[in-house]
């Protein structure tokens, strides 16, 4: 029996990168900045950043997927689900006249249903990809 291929997707290493690097420099100019609101601005600037940096660190995979099933890792835990719990739908919405794309894997049939939604920014790769590589996988 073949070893099982397994496909991970995480947000882009260069963009935590840079929400790090941006965090850093936010907070050093905030600390070096003589205009009290600006700092402020600045501080909540530098927070958010870190916030975004640390999420994209943390959550890496954010989905795995095998011929058994697949798991998503977020920073309150990683949930793992087979084939059969779980459907793997490609949603496009329109905003601001703009389509978007993004992944919903719904596990209505798992013992604790769950909704999870991931986009681009999630997966580092286009919705739409990811999406024919699960359904690869999942035959």
């Amino acid at each position: 029996m073949p070893p099982p291929i397994t496909r991970t997707w995480a947000p882009q290493a260069e963009l935590v990168a840079l929400a790090w690097a941006l965090a850093v420099a936010a907070g050093v100019w905030a600390a070096l900045s003589t205009d009290p609101p600006g700092r402020v601005l600045l501080a909540a600037v530098a927070l958010f950043l870190v916030a975004a940096g640390l999420y994209g660190t943390l959550v890496r995979p954010r989905l795995a997927a095998d011929q058994h099933g697949l798991t998503v890792r977020g920073v309150g835990g990683t949930r793992a689900w087979p084939w059969a719990e779980v459907n793997v739908r490609l949603v496009r919405t329109r905003r601001l006249g703009r389509e978007t794309t993004a992944i919903e894997i719904d596990a209505d049939n798992a013992e604790v249903p769950d909704l999870v939604v991931l986009g681009w920014l999630d997966l580092g790769a286009d919705p739409r990809d990811v999406v024919d590589s699960l359904l690869e996988l999942r035959t």
